[in-house]
């Protein structure tokens, strides 16, 4: 494989990481359903730690609107109920006993407008991302033209590739926020 063909390539890794990203980002956002994703990643400050809820408590949905967490010991439940309301998710959990319950109300449309904004801003950022893995190549691209490793063609032939890669990582970035957008808005 030519230097350029290595350069070029090195790329893909970065950009998988960016989709992968945004991916989990998006799993955060909530649409009509309830899913432990939603508050999994929520860091609860307990023990002197700051630990994801994931990590201190069982987590399932009995209902289609409703999240169940039943933290694995009763002595943090009142840390977990506190990073739940702090958190940017706007939840209002209830301690059940031994659990602690939220149920999600149904999605306003003014919440379902708020949403989609977030996706958009969701998506922009992966977009960035993505351009400035594809910058940082074609600034190696450059670097290598400008010590004599790599020819004027190959430069030219590589941004082309550059841009087609850039292309299909910005077409998976759309097809995911769209996927995302739909299960909003019905």
């Amino acid at each position: 494989m030519s230097e350029y063909k290595k350069i070029v390539e090195s790329v893909k890794p970065e950009m998988e990481k960016a989709v992968r990203y945004l991916i989990e980002e998006l799993k955060k956002i909530r649409a009509d359903r309830a899913t432990p994703s939603l508050v999994e990643d929520i860091v609860v400050d307990c023990f002197d730690q700051r630990l994801p809820l994931k990590q201190l408590a069982a987590i399932s949905c009995p209902e289609q609107r409703q999240i169940l967490i039943q933290p694995w010991d009763k002595s943090y439940m009142k840390d977990i109920v506190l990073a739940l309301q702090k958190s940017e998710a706007g939840l209002s959990p209830t301690i059940e006993e031994n659990s602690i319950r939220i149920v999600l109300p149904s999605l306003t449309e003014e919440y379902r407008k708020n949403l989609l904004k977030i996706l958009s801003d969701k998506k922009e950022d992966a977009r960035v991302s993505l351009k400035r893995a594809r910058e940082d190549v074609w600034k190696k691209i450059q670097e290598k033209f400008q010590q004599g490793e790599v020819t004027e063609d190959e430069k030219y032939r590589s941004k082309d590739e550059l841009q087609e890669i850039i292309d299909e990582y910005n077409k998976k970035v759309d097809e995911t926020v769209e996927k995302r957008e739909r299960e909003i808005k019905n």
